[in-house]
């Protein structure tokens, strides 16, 4: 865990040194490929209240980033089916998830793109892709509520960009802690959930073949 907490906080001051990049590629592996629980929300904060750039800067870099990864998900989905959902949702809510976004559609990408972590995202994104939801719908929705969200974090930490640099500076370690045990228990859940999800496959196959 020591070893761990090393190596995110070179990766962190890595992506704050990068600025706007650091956000985009941030904001790729937390859509995608590693979610990282809180991270962009902190950096985006970080950043705008350093007024390097525009805080308006950072909000973009950090919606587009978190576009990418979203649609890297979103794709990957469309090709795996309600597979794909299940590894990321145990059995017993996949059908719910799916209902809630045949019902809601567009809403159900935009407005939980605007909650706070640790909100479970990612199975709005797979579920859209599961559809076969529209393209152009898809990333209209994701752009209005990741867009939104990030310009109030960009704005946050351009009104209070004193206070926030004084709080991290204290509490830099423990906040770097933080969103490595929050990114360890989402990954736990989400192992916990993918196995549930291969026992509930297999009990049904054996049930068919008897």
């Amino acid at each position: 865990m020591y070893a761990q907490a090393l190596l995110a906080m070179s990766t962190f001051r890595w992506l704050r040194h990068l600025g706007g990049p650091g956000l985009l590629l941030l904001g790729i592996a937390d859509s995608s490929v590693i979610p990282l629980t809180g991270s962009l929300d902190v950096l985006t904060i970080w950043l705008a209240a350093s007024h390097r750039e525009p805080w308006i800067y950072y909000a973009v870099m950090a919606t587009a980033g978190s576009l990418a990864g979203s649609y890297i998900t979103y794709s990957l989905a469309r090709k795996g089916g309600k597979q794909a959902l299940a590894r990321k949702v145990s059995r017993s809510k996949t059908e719910k998830v799916l209902e809630r976004f045949e019902k809601y559609g567009f809403w159900s990408i935009a407005l939980p793109a605007l909650f706070p972590p640790p909100f479970p995202f990612v199975p709005f994104l797979v579920a859209a892709g599961v559809l076969q939801y529209s393209r152009k719908k898809f990333l209209g929705a994701l752009t209005i509520g990741r867009g939104i969200r990030f310009s109030i974090l960009g704005g946050l930490g351009s009104v209070y960009g004193r206070h926030i640099i004084s709080f991290f500076s204290r509490y830099y370690k423990t906040t770097v802690i933080t969103l490595i045990s929050l990114a360890v228990l989402g990954s736990i859940v989400a192992m916990v959930q993918f196995l549930r999800s291969r026992k509930g496959h297999v009990e049904t196959a054996t049930k068919q073949v008897l």
